[in-house]
């Protein structure tokens, strides 16, 4: 949990839910998985047995932790912040129940000073279960395309009634040339960053950006990545790509 973030397209970080599961190549080198690793080593609880070791790296095995007591933090927080939902998990996760996925959006509606910005690579039940949730505007719903194999994901989200609509297309671990960006409003993408960290052409990022260009969508360029990220920075072709959706409700 932390106030200050320092993801580049977010202010802060809440995490009701812990624990994840690898669902597809973009999660192989989640930087959540060593975070919770040495989470447990400093003695939060709430990571208890998430992750394994193997191949002398942290994994996640499918242990899911709720977090009643996190519930309320983003109530307790006073001035207004932009903050991605379960930086450490995935709400839509299926080992996660219906009614504390309510309960999440419930605090959200609470909480309307702040923006939330949940993501998930769960798109199937997303969509399955939408029409239950409570979808106030300063919700943002995205969810995690890392290469073809799973556009179908952008499909799941246009169902939703979220107010704005996002992709996270990060890691980028393949040409993205024919998106549907019809009723997106946000396109995020950016390299692997961390230990193994896998290339990125920039051809690909250059495709994207020209998309979403071509179709009025806000674009956010996070990072080239690589084992030292910083090293190579987030600059393409001479400026900074940090736009927010057109239609983003002022906090």
């Amino acid at each position: 949990m932390s106030s200050n973030s320092p993801i580049e397209w977010t202010e802060a970080t809440w995490n009701p839910v812990g624990g994840c599961t690898i669902l597809s190549p973009g999660c192989t080198n989640c930087y959540a998985m060593r975070l919770a690793s040495r989470l447990e080593a400093m003695g939060q609880t709430k990571y208890a047995g998430t992750t394994r070791k193997s191949g002398g790296r942290a994994k996640w095995n499918g242990k899911i932790v709720l977090d009643e007591n996190a519930l309320g933090i983003p109530l307790r927080w006073k001035s207004p912040k932009i903050i991605f939902v379960n930086s450490m998990s995935d709400l839509f996760h299926e080992k996660i129940p219906d009614k504390f996925i309510l309960r999440v959006f419930e605090v959200m509606r609470a909480a309307h000073h702040h923006t939330f910005q949940v993501l998930t690579k769960r798109a199937e039940r997303l969509a399955e279960i939408a029409a239950t949730l409570p979808w106030p505007d300063n919700v943002w719903m995205g969810v995690s395309v890392e290469n073809e194999d799973y556009v179908d994901r952008i499909d799941h989200l246009r169902t939703t009634p979220a107010f704005i609509k996002f992709l996270s297309l990060e890691p980028l671990l393949g040409p993205l040339d024919h998106l549907n960006l019809s009723g997106i409003d946000w396109t995020i993408a950016g390299g692997e960053s961390g230990p193994n960290a896998r290339p990125m052409d920039p051809s690909w990022v250059r495709s994207i950006r020209d998309q979403c260009m071509s179709a009025g969508v806000a674009f956010h360029f996070k990072q080239w990545g690589g084992v030292q990220k910083k090293q190579f920075g987030r600059t393409l072709d001479g400026r900074t790509w940090d736009e927010l959706p057109h239609k983003r409700v002022a906090a």
